[in-house]
């Protein structure tokens, strides 16, 4: 299995992580009440527009399989729970929900 992990802003659409073009470091934890993404990155520009934009984040995973449809994570991060950690160079992005879908089941016939 493939995955990726995209950081996006909720409302332009923009993208700010993409980890098939830009391999990180990351773990997603289930905690209560949602999960926790920790990506290891230095602090950049990217980092900066997330915690800019922290309350307009969307955050996707893709798991890509070689014999069945693409399964996509859509998680949404409410109430800005965004930070870096400088010790770890970690940016911890919170989210409160999430959809899980498969792509292929909604494409028109």
């Amino acid at each position: 299995m493939k995955e990726t992990l995209l950081v996006k802003h909720a409302v332009g659409g923009r993208t700010f992580i993409h980890t098939d073009k830009h391999p990180l470091e990351y773990k997603v934890k289930p905690e209560a009440g949602g999960w926790t993404f920790v990506i290891r990155t230095p602090r950049n520009e990217a980092v900066e527009e997330i915690l800019k934009w922290k309350n307009e984040l969307n955050v996707f995973l893709f798991e890509e399989y070689p014999d069945k449809p693409t399964i996509k994570k859509w998680y949404y991060v409410k109430d800005g729970e965004v930070e870096f950690d400088e010790a770890s160079e970690s940016l911890i992005i919170r989210a409160n929900s999430r959809i899980e879908y498969v792509p292929d089941e909604f494409s028109i016939q």
